[in-house]
């Protein structure tokens, strides 16, 4: 079994430790202080923080193994998300947390909040697929109760076409999730048009949650 280091994370925001939470996962082969930078453009009323993925990549970071675009190792999976989950339980407490992923960073979110759809108030899955057959659970009705932000563009040639639509269908329907979906024609990053609807969002959500 591997080891990582618990990370130390990039912050943004507050530091009010009674606001809400957001942990930005990057994309693969990027990392924490690449992404910390997106809070700037983010809603107000939270604390942001980012970290590196724990697998060394192309010059940045993973958060899984793969055995394909998309496609996760099981074994690399479940490793990684019990590495990530033994940090956020020290370091968020009782918060509520919201996960912001992108790209393999979705991936992650998605296989985060399948896991323990419970423990998050949000989760944002941003031009991602969900990890199918992956070792996390995608039963219907899973993610009864969770609110969830999903963006795709339609001209993404990165995440598998087939792999998308897989996502886009479970979440916006078996899953059993309260889902805001936003589809337009971008590629392999997030639009304006995704930016303005993930703000608002995690703005309602930030007050929902605070409640």
């Amino acid at each position: 079994m591997t080891t990582y280091a618990l990370p130390t994370p990039a912050r943004f925001g507050t530091a009010d430790p009674t606001t809400p939470l957001v942990v930005l996962l990057h994309g693969r082969g990027s990392s924490a202080a690449d992404f910390i930078g997106m809070a700037a453009h983010l809603a107000p009323g939270a604390e942001y923080v980012a970290v590196d993925a724990p697998i060394a990549e192309g010059g940045g970071f993973a958060w899984f193994a793969n055995r394909g675009i998309g496609r996760p190792v099981a074994e690399s999976l479940r490793g990684t998300m019990d590495w990530f989950r033994a940090w956020l339980d020290e370091f968020a407490g009782a918060r509520p947390v919201f996960l912001v992923g992108f790209s393999g960073g979705g991936a992650f979110a998605g296989g985060l909040l399948l896991d323990e759809p419970a423990r998050y108030a949000g989760t944002a899955i941003l031009y991602a697929t969900v990890p199918w057959e992956a070792g996390v659970t995608t039963d219907a009705g899973r993610l009864a109760g969770s609110q969830v932000f999903v963006a795709h563009g339609t001209n993404d040639r990165v995440i598998p076409a087939d792999l998308l639509a897989r996502t886009w269908a479970y979440l916006t329907g078996d899953a059993g999730a309260t889902v805001t979906a936003h589809r337009d024609a971008a590629g392999h990053g997030l639009s304006q048009g995704a930016l303005d609807a993930l703000n608002t969002w995690l703005a309602d959500g930030f007050v929902h949650a605070s409640a």
